[in-house]
């Protein structure tokens, strides 16, 4: 597993009361770990720093969604269902500005 990767794994609700399967995309890979983002198909709380990305076999989304940047997670490798697809290098860029931008490094 490696940055750019698309997972299915179940992801914990952000107030921690349930979890949902669903699609993430890999940020950072440790022998142990992995840190990700979610993967979404709900627009109405789309954010600044989300990345629209449309499905294609390279991917393996089966509708359009949104990279949600600013919600990730540090879990268990082991929390991870299987792998979905890679996402695309121009989205990747996009992703690695963006993520500067949340964490203030820029």
């Amino acid at each position: 597993m490696q940055k750019g990767d698309i997972v299915l794994m179940p992801f914990p609700f952000s107030d921690l009361t349930g979890k949902k399967l669903r699609p993430a995309l890999i940020l950072c890979s440790s022998p142990l770990d992995i840190t990700v983002c979610f993967i979404a198909t709900q627009f109405q709380w789309r954010e600044k720093h989300d990345i629209e990305i449309a499905p294609s076999p390279a991917n393996g989304i089966k509708k359009t969604s949104l990279t949600r940047a600013s919600k990730f997670a540090t879990i268990d490798k082991d929390l991870v269902i299987g792998k979905l697809g890679e996402l695309e290098s121009n989205y990747v860029r996009q992703l690695n500005q963006n993520l500067m931008e949340i964490l203030q490094l820029s």
